[in-house]
């Protein structure tokens, strides 16, 4: 330290120059938390896996929605104006594919319109990253007349819309954490002086800190989120100051002892700097544990334990400057304010705490056991809940909701990728059966897929239908073949009429009538026999070459009657009139025979279609039969909207009846899951890889991971400071009940804060990002309350214990709780901030520090230090004074 006072001036120059370099020189902090702050979920996880599939085949696109809402029902001026949006939105760069409202289609209509025709949906299809979704609706915004209302939203722009509420709260935060330091400061050293001493100190601390990770970030691609600035903001200038206050009481104590400048300053850093390293050093691993969480959002709080290394050297540098240089000016005009004198309240509380132990156990279980019990870990995935419902994208969601539903706009999207094409004719009515599997799951409302584009079957490709339409193809050529009969009835009597005179004219014209007469009568037989053998037996293939057999007769007798007619041309005049009449009769028999063909060819395609079905390996299975030539047309375009790669992928949009972003729909989403592993056993799609996209899919996999993260890291946490602990304090007692304590002022606080929000302000449940923060958070920041304490206690427990534990908490109550306060007051700050994540983390870690400052410090910990006596130096002994020993 002698040194360091040496050469201060130039150790101190460099410092702030090192700051001053990094502020100018260093990429924007804030910018690259938007750019790369984002919640990104590790390469594993199944929503990530279902965007790069698709992603990789060239499918990267992204879905927005704009929602018109209307004064009136819509009519022709209304679909005149969207239909202008339509046009101008087509020639937005990005833009891929728009699906129009506007459409004949019923059923695509009412998915997109509300029932009382005032909301109307307007899908597309972008690409691009958040920033150039955002810049697409912004160009969209352009694109809709001023006297029209309409709202653009999607998952996207509510990210973007959540990032820059979080960059615009961390201003708020800044200027307010300035503000209430200051404020307390002034009370707490009654100086004009004082208060800066902190502030510029931190602040140098964070603007080097700021410049470290920008680099680090940019470089490295050091984990960072959109709280990484704010939870450094706080933490660096709660403990900052807290840590300050430390070292100038010390100073100050020193100094009206009569030490001068120099030696109160080396005194200072001797005795009050070994607690401030301790605590920094507990701050420091419990940040560096979150290193090891799997979720990069998590791991960004990393970024604090690089502010607490620096803020150490800071602490050590810079601040001397101001020890050495200023003196007791330092504290003007007060001339004792920056001594802490004993605290009356935890003096009293010291001595009645280790006189009557179990009493005040009791009195510490009464206060926080209730609420502990009462914990229901109760969290939301909700992140539209996140922001004001004053963005646009909110409302438009909110709109979409009221008018046509949520689970419409953002559907669950399962993705199947395999090797083999798996839109074929034998491969799809298996995607038909797992549509309909997943439909039937409770809380689904429709699923859409190449077989169902509308969410509805299409009857004419399953067996049921296809049969019934050849039993109505059956029952037609029954009909046919009556009407064939009929008219050659009507070509027999004729022919009875005219052969008598047809035989008076020549003979052998005569006798050739009277055979195709007879003819006829046989045929008409045989088509009788042939309509009672296909109503009876349903036989169509026979009755197809039964028919054929009678087209080649009646084709003989046609020939037949057109030689007679040819035969009686020419000769007298009595006959012309029955040439004319023999001419129509040959004409009817050939359209009769032309009506048999076109039944006998129908036949033969029912006969056909029955043979394909009953060879169709799927039938059976699915009940679905799709003819080869059905793969094209308007079927072949369905299957190109829900097929990507050729066909060895296709995706199914699932839409939920509940809201995507629910608790309710992660479980809906399990069930689906499970239903389809069961569904694609023994089927095409058996060794495919199944994965789900969407909003619900990315919330249900922040779910489990940040479940099993927090579990990870509360694990590491506890074991790191365990080891710091016993090796500091040469005790594995004290540390154990020092994160005892932590551990039932956490979940004392996270309980009142859920009561305050899920009970009381009927959220769905506290953020989901809330638990792991206010644990790492609360706990790190705790442990130094408890070290300053018991760092003290080890000091004085050296003599008598019980009073060295009452000693100790009245030194010391007024230091902890003053750092409490403070440390609560930057906290504070981050509730103005209009971030529900950031309020909530903020509203338990303000309970846990004053519940830890005011209650468990001074009741739990000396009632339990002194009823352990000497066990607290357990597997070790306690250090004595040299005249006690």
């Amino acid at each position: 330290m002698r040194t360091i006072i040496r050469f201060k001036w130039v150790i101190a120059i460099a410092v702030i120059l090192l700051a001053v370099g990094l502020t100018i020189f260093s990429p924007n902090l804030t910018q690259l938390a938007s750019d790369k702050g984002q919640t990104q979920l590790p390469e594993d996880a199944v929503s990530i896996r279902a965007s790069d599939i698709l992603e990789d085949a060239g499918e990267n696109s992204n879905s927005i929605s704009v929602v018109f809402e209307l004064d009136e029902a819509l009519d022709q001026d209304s679909e005149d104006m969207i239909q202008g949006v339509i046009d101008k939105v087509e020639q937005i760069d990005g833009v891929r594919e728009i699906t129009t409202p506007l459409t004949d289609n019923q059923e695509i209509q009412d998915q997109m319109t509300s029932e009382d025709k005032k909301t109307v949906m307007m899908p597309v299809t972008v690409e691009g990253s958040d920033e150039e979704v955002e810049r697409i609706a912004d160009e969209i915004y352009e694109a809709v007349p001023e006297d029209a209302t309409a709202y653009v939203t999607g998952a996207s722009l509510i990210n973007q819309d959540f990032a820059n509420t979080s960059e615009e709260g961390l201003k708020k935060t800044e200027l307010i954490t300035v503000f209430i330091i200051v404020a307390l400061l002034l009370i707490v050293f009654r100086s004009i002086v004082t208060p800066f001493v902190p502030l510029i100190t931190v602040g140098i601390t964070y603007l080097i800190s700021q410049g470290i990770l920008a680099i680090l970030v940019d470089t490295l691609d050091f984990p960072i989120s959109t709280f990484t600035q704010t939870f450094l903001v706080a933490i660096l200038f709660g403990i900052g100051t807290d840590y300050c206050i430390l070292l100038l009481s010390r100073f100050r104590e020193e100094l009206a002892n009569g030490h001068d400048k120099v030696e109160a300053t080396i005194t200072a850093y001797r005795t009050a700097g070994r607690t401030l390293f301790i605590s920094a050093i507990a701050v420091f691993v419990g940040f560096a544990s979150i290193f090891f969480a799997k979720f990069a959002i998590f791991q960004s709080a990393v970024g604090v334990a690089v502010g607490v290394a620096v803020l150490l050297i800071v602490l050590v540098t810079v601040l001397p400057l101001f020890m050495v240089t200023l003196g007791e000016k330092l504290f003007w005009p007060s001339k004792k304010a920056a001594s802490h004198g004993d605290n009356k309240l935890w003096h009293f509380l010291g001595r009645h705490s280790v006189a009557r132990p179990v009493l005040f156990l009791a009195i510490t279980a009464a206060i926080t056991v209730p609420f502990v019990l009462t914990y229901d870990e109760q969290v939301s995935f909700n992140s539209t809940e996140e922001i004001s419902s004053d963005y646009s994208s909110i409302k438009g969601l909110n709109a979409i909701g009221d008018a046509i539903g949520k689970g419409e706009a953002m559907p669950i999207q399962v993705v199947i990728n395999d090797d083999e094409n798996l839109t074929t004719a034998n491969t799809l009515p298996y995607l038909d059966n797992l549509s309909d599997a997943i439909s039937k799951i409770d809380g689904v409302e429709k699923v859409r897929t190449a077989t169902q584009p509308t969410g509805e079957k299409i009857d004419d490709l399953y067996v049921d239908s296809q049969t019934g339409q050849i039993a109505d193809g059956i029952n037609d050529a029954v009909d046919g073949i009556g009407e064939v009969q009929d008219g050659l009835t009507q070509v027999q009597d004729g022919l009875n009429q005219i052969s008598g005179q047809a035989g008076g004219a020549g003979s052998s014209s005569g006798g050739g009538l009277s055979d195709a007469t007879e003819g006829l009568g046989q045929i008409n037989t045989a088509l009788q026999q042939v309509t009672g053998q296909l109503q009876q037996t349903g036989n169509i293939q026979q009755a197809s070459a039964q028919l054929a057999g009678i087209s080649e007769q009646l084709a003989q007798i046609q020939s037949g009657l057109e030689q007679a007619d040819t035969q009686l041309q020419g000769q007298q005049e009595q006959v012309g009139t029955l040439t004319e009449t023999l001419q129509q009769l040959a004409d009817g028999v050939g359209s009769a025979n032309e009506g048999l063909t076109q039944v006998s060819d129908g036949l033969t395609t029912a006969s056909d279609t029955l043979r394909d079905i009953s060879d169709s390996e799927t039938v059976r299975e699915t009940g679905m039969y799709i003819p080869e030539d059905a793969l094209e047309g308007d079927f072949q375009e369905s299957i190109d909207t829900y097929a990507f790669r050729d066909g060895e992928g296709v995706t199914l949009d699932v839409v939920l009846d509940a809201d995507p972003y629910s608790e309710e729909a992660i479980q809906t989403l399990q069930t689906i899951k499970d239903r389809v592993d069961a569904e694609v056993k023994d089927t095409p799609y058996e060794n495919a890889e199944i994965v789900y996209g969407g909003v619900t899919s990315t919330n249900a996999d922040l779910e489990g991971l940040s479940t099993s993260d927090l579990s990870r890291t509360m694990v590491i946490m506890m074991i790191g400071l365990f080891i710091i602990l016993t090796i500091l304090f040469r005790s594995m007692v004290i540390p154990a009940y020092m994160i005892g304590s932590l551990l039932l002022t956490y979940y004392t606080a996270i309980s009142i804060t859920e009561l305050i929000f899920v009970n009381g302000l009927d959220y769905a449940g506290v953020s989901w990002a809330v638990p792991f923060f206010s644990f790492v958070i609360l706990i790190s920041l705790g442990v130094d309350y408890s070290i300053f304490l018991l760092d003290r206690f080890t000091e004085e427990a050296r003599g008598d214990l019980q009073a060295g534990m009452i000693h100790s908490m009245k030194k010391m109550g007024g230091v902890i709780i003053t750092a409490a306060i403070i440390l609560a007051g930057t906290f504070a700050a981050m509730m103005p901030s209009g971030v529900l994540t950031l309020l909530e983390v903020a509203t338990v870690i303000i309970i846990g520090l004053l519940l830890y400052g005011l209650v468990i410090l001074p009741l739990l910990i000396p009632a339990v230090a002194t009823t352990l006596g000497e066990l607290n130096w357990w597997p070790f002994k306690r250090r004595r004074r040299e005249e006690d020993k």
